[in-house]
């Protein structure tokens, strides 16, 4: 169905183009090797329904479930204990790194691999940060993409788009980044700060007082160089410290 056609997703990026003949050989069916068993995370129902259909019928692996909920994925994956996960990264009730974080608790030798159209720096990061095993960008990678993906992490290996590199390079040579200059707390604080909270509203949430939020506040300005809270939450939002779309309003914290 798609060895012959070229297309991209709309809004999307997720490109499925003509493969070549190795790409064949290294996907075809082997006999007497059971074929690999994934679960699909995505919100949005063109991509699930191309990637489940590429999956099952190109690449030989056995869809034991899918869905476009983060609270339903961590069911799905612990009840079928597949061998590897296609992770969306924002969703709708839960992100992706809370589902990754919660079934690598339980099946520590799960392999993850994420999906996303976000690639700011603070997501990437996280991204290093969470343990799973390789990241491609729905904006600029292709279906072709997903399948070499796919086969190193269900060989042990991991798979990181060049996007994800190029961002990595940059982060760990540039002596200003967030990484080097701001501390795990201020990095929570400066999330919620991106979102527009209140001094008292963010002690709240972190069970700290508002003078000591204050205190953290004021630290964060003066380390990013930046002057005033308006352009500490455009910094936040550019950065990808808060994620501002959501299908239900909520702003998910990335810390």
């Amino acid at each position: 169905m798609f060895s012959t056609s070229f297309y991209v997703i709309p809004t999307i990026g997720l490109a499925v183009g003509p493969r070549s003949e190795a790409s064949l050989r290294l996907t075809a069916f082997q006999p007497n090797v059971p074929p690999v068993k994934i679960v699909i995370v995505e919100d949005h129902l063109m991509i699930r329904d191309v990637i489940r259909k590429v999956c099952s019928t190109e690449f030989g692996y056995t869809v034991v479930g899918e869905t476009d909920s983060g609270v339903q994925a961590v069911e799905l994956i612990l009840k079928h204990r597949p061998d590897a996960v296609i992770l969306d990264l924002s969703l709708p009730d839960m992100d992706g790194f809370n589902v990754a974080d919660r079934v690598l608790k339980v099946i520590p030798s799960l392999r993850i691999l994420m999906l996303s159209s976000h690639c700011d720096d603070y997501t990437l990061f996280r991204v290093e940060k969470s343990g799973v095993h390789g990241f491609i960008d729905k904006n600029s990678n292709t279906i072709e993409t997903l399948r070499d993906a796919l086969k190193a992490i269900a060989e042990g290996r991991i798979y990181f788009s060049q996007a994800f590199q190029t961002a990595r390079m940059a982060r760990r040579s540039d002596p200003r980044s967030f990484v080097k200059v701001l501390s795990d707390w201020e990095r929570a604080i400066l999330s919620l700060i991106g979102q527009g909270l209140s001094d008292e509203e963010i002690g709240e949430r972190l069970n700290l007082s508002p003078r000591t939020v204050q205190t953290h506040r004021s630290n964060i300005l003066r380390k990013l160089d930046l002057k005033g809270t308006p352009k500490l939450i455009a910094f936040a939002v550019e950065h990808g410290f808060t994620q501002v779309q959501s299908k239900h309003g909520s702003i998910p914290v990335y810390t």
